[in-house]
């Protein structure tokens, strides 16, 4: 049976156990299994053999255990992969893993070197704690969504800054932060990981500006919120769209001698940023978005063409620099940061639940009639045929 997981790169022989769940979770799992950690994701048994998840291109570089953690053996197995693991991660809301009978004081009894990450929305405590949500309520309360959009109403941005960046990125940085306190103390320790903490995170140079008074608190009235005549979208003759990003006066100037316009930057002069956007977009308007490429992508004039999800992969930069991958048909982003010394091997395809459920149990070192009797009752699950 194909691993998922590779023996290369920066990672390669952290070893990390998470629950299975949806967005933070399994993303997490596959920025560390992209470096070469060992992942396993503990799945339901019910999910085996059912159509893959929205989020299947991130259960890549790790494998699946399917398990019933409510069932004593299932319980067992979980203990037993924790005990070997640098890492574990409580994907419920507060209090369940303790129900379950693998919360932080279960697991860390057999390993006191285990770092116990709990990924939530709201954190482990206050008057949200045990409120469901998603990515949009947790960036509801911490002001990012309300940054974000127009004028007119917040959008969201699509949901990378909780679930990914508030999320499962900041996840990946609590476990490896612990797991290396644990190299230097001997002792693991709990790490609480909340969405609406981590998208707050992220708002933190907004929060300063704010304070300084260089920020309104509003949409689209500001220098990176689209509100800048310097800093946005401007739509093309053929219905796309360019990005300008052209901040700082030298760059500016480059911008407008490329389009062939006159129009002031005032940089400070709020009231006067519709009016110039006004005269850019007219120009932008009168030539193609290829055409535009061609004049305006010079080294300072801070100007892009905004490629949908398709385009992405095939422009010249993402190819030369390989930032897509394919995967069994599949175009994907290829793992990142890059390293020097210890580069991780491609990326292989997604664990589905259950995909991995024999291979593991036999390493923890079942024999082949108690994986079977496991399998038989419904407490483990393989997927395919053998299951």
């Amino acid at each position: 049976m194909e691993r998922a997981v590779s023996a290369a790169g920066p990672l390669a022989g952290v070893r990390v156990l998470m629950m299975g769940g949806l967005g933070p979770g399994p993303f997490c799992g596959m920025l560390l299994g992209d470096l070469g950690a060992e992942v396993i994701r503990v799945d339901r048994p019910g999910e085996v053999d059912s159509p893959p998840p929205v989020d299947v291109v991130m259960r890549r570089g790790q494998r699946s255990i399917a398990l019933d953690a409510k069932d004593e053996r299932g319980r067992e197995v979980i203990h037993a992969l924790a005990e070997r693991a640098d890492a574990f991660v409580d994907v419920y809301r507060p209090g369940v893993a303790e129900r379950l009978g693998i919360g932080p004081n279960d697991l860390r009894a057999r390993n006191p070197r285990l770092v116990y990450a709990r990924m939530t929305g709201y954190g482990q405590d206050g008057p949200y704690a045990q409120l469901a949500g998603h990515d949009i309520n947790y960036i509801a309360l911490s002001g990012a969504l309300h940054a974000t959009g127009p004028a007119e109403r917040p959008v969201p941005p699509l949901n990378v800054l909780g679930d990914f960046g508030g999320g499962g990125m900041l996840l990946a940085v609590g476990l490896l932060s612990g797991i290396v306190e644990a190299a230097r103390s001997g002792s693991g320790q709990v790490v609480d990981v909340a969405m609406l903490d981590g998208s707050a995170t992220l708002m933190a140079v907004f929060y300063g500006m704010l304070a300084q008074g260089s920020w309104r608190d509003r949409r689209e009235a500001n220098l990176t919120d689209g509100g800048a005549h310097f800093y946005r979208t401007y739509e093309t003759a053929d219905g796309k769209h360019f990005a300008v990003g052209a901040l700082e006066g030298r760059f500016y100037a480059e911008l407008c001698a490329r389009l062939g316009i006159e129009v002031p930057q005032d940089y400070d002069d709020h009231e006067a940023w519709d009016k110039h956007s006004e005269v850019m977009a007219a120009r932008f308007r009168e030539r193609t978005r290829a055409e535009w490429e061609r004049e305006l992508v010079t080294p300072e004039s801070c100007a892009s063409p905004v490629l949908s999800l398709a385009e992405a992969p095939g422009h010249p930069q993402n190819v030369a620099r390989g930032t897509f991958v394919e995967v069994d048909g599949v175009v994907q982003p290829a793992p990142s940061p890059r390293f020097s010394k210890t580069p991780p091997a491609p990326p292989g395809r997604p664990a589905l639940p259950g995909d991995q459920t024999v291979d593991v149990l036999a390493e923890l070192g079942l024999d082949h009639d108690a994986v079977r009797r496991l399998l038989a009752d419904g407490v483990a699950r393989q997927s395919g045929p053998a299951g």
